[in-house]
């Protein structure tokens, strides 16, 4: 999708939903879709301050918020520091190195063995999407990691 496509679509959702569509809301959505990675609230605060310095992380957080509400973002706690957004059609996981901090993403179904077992087995329907699965990458345990 390209981005202006996906900046007017997800402009048309706010709108269809009773929300307002302000230069400032522009700014931060189009920071997230600039941002390499996964950028903390923080972090496109700055982005967006650079050229609207009157935008305070306040009003990032709340449209942020409002946001994953809509279903076009989620966040993911990757360890103890602050939660990182992404767009939620944008499906994956997260592995975190808790030695070297290295984020590897992993496609939905990698965990699909693990969310049948304990539907089966415990009654109990995961929802992963909020945290990261925390260990060791291959270098940190002394190992190199298998290919993708």
């Amino acid at each position: 999708m390209a981005a202006s496509d996906r900046l007017e679509g997800v402009l048309a959702l706010l709108r269809a939903n009773g929300g307002r569509v302000t230069s400032p809301r522009r700014a931060i959505l189009q920071a997230l879709m600039d941002h390499d990675g996964h950028p903390t609230a923080e972090e496109l605060t700055a982005d967006v301050q650079v050229h609207q310095p009157d935008v305070h992380e306040s009003t990032v957080y709340r449209f942020l918020d409002e946001l994953e509400r809509l279903g076009v973002v989620d966040h993911v706690h990757l360890g103890h520091g602050p939660a990182v957004y992404h767009f939620a059609d944008d499906t994956h996981h997260h592995l975190v190195c808790q030695q070297c901090g290295l984020v590897i993403e992993v496609p939905d179904h990698t965990l699909d063995m693990l969310h049948r077992r304990l539907r089966t087995e415990f009654s109990f329907e995961v929802e992963p999407r909020h945290f990261a699965v925390m260990g060791r990458c291959g270098t940190c345990a002394g190992r190199v990691a298998p290919a993708p």
